[in-house]
């Protein structure tokens, strides 16, 4: 049994924080040696609807949209054990790089999943907080496609699902008191590893439509 800890509301101030993250250097709002055009942005037209947008500038960057926990007044954290949801609308153009994944104190981070419609039919599911990782190929992912995906992040094995189906479990896990922040974004790839956005694109975008997150009960409030 698992009490349900965490329901996104993507306009709510209290649980997310907009355009900016110490995941970027110095908070944002650019990466470019992580090899994203991106130029974080507060605007909640980026974020705040659960559409998550980019759009491109005169200097060549992207506006993009991010929302965090991290740092926000309700401060929630994914620990071990817990159970993340979310049912996730993928984008078509290239160059756009969505992605839900977790962060603290420059490190602890499982991607949920990463997607680049330059691979079609690929999610990256990757542990790095003990260099875990899979490619996985499935005919339900697709441009334009909608997924539900899961990942229980296991003290020994964190294990992803798709759609209902177990696709991975990595054997490793994420350790008995690993905690961290959530983030939500939109990157748009500069072209390092895949293509950058076509040269008549001038925006891009993914919706998340539902995020929740449970706790066994047996943890208790935190």
């Amino acid at each position: 049994m698992a009490d349900v800890v965490f329901r996104a509301d993507f306009s709510s101030d209290r649980q997310w924080v907009a355009g900016r993250s110490w995941a970027y250097p110095d908070g944002g709002p650019v990466n470019p040696d992580d090899d994203k055009l991106d130029h974080l942005t507060s605007d909640p037209a980026y974020s705040r609807t659960g559409r998550f947008r980019a759009t491109r500038r005169p200097d060549g960057l992207w506006e993009a949209g991010l929302l965090t926990t991290e740092e926000s007044p309700d401060g929630f954290m994914v620990r071990t054990g817990d159970l993340l949801e979310a049912t996730v609308l993928l984008p078509v153009g290239l160059g756009a790089w969505p992605a839900i994944w977790t962060w603290r104190d420059g490190g602890n981070e499982v991607d949920v999943f990463e997607y680049h419609p330059d691979n079609p039919d690929l999610l990256e599911l990757t542990n790095h907080v003990r260099r875990g990782q899979a490619y996985v190929r499935d005919e339900a992912v697709r441009p334009g496609g909608r997924i539900d995906i899961a990942v229980l992040f296991g003290r020994n094995s964190v294990v992803w699902s798709l759609n209902g189906r177990r696709i991975h479990s990595d054997g490793r896990g994420v350790g008995s008191r690993w905690h961290a922040s959530l983030i939500v974004n939109l990157s748009v790839c500069a072209g390092r590893y895949h293509p950058p956005p076509e040269d008549g694109a001038t925006e891009l975008s993914y919706e998340v439509e539902r995020l929740v997150v449970r706790r066994p009960i047996a943890h208790g409030p935190r």
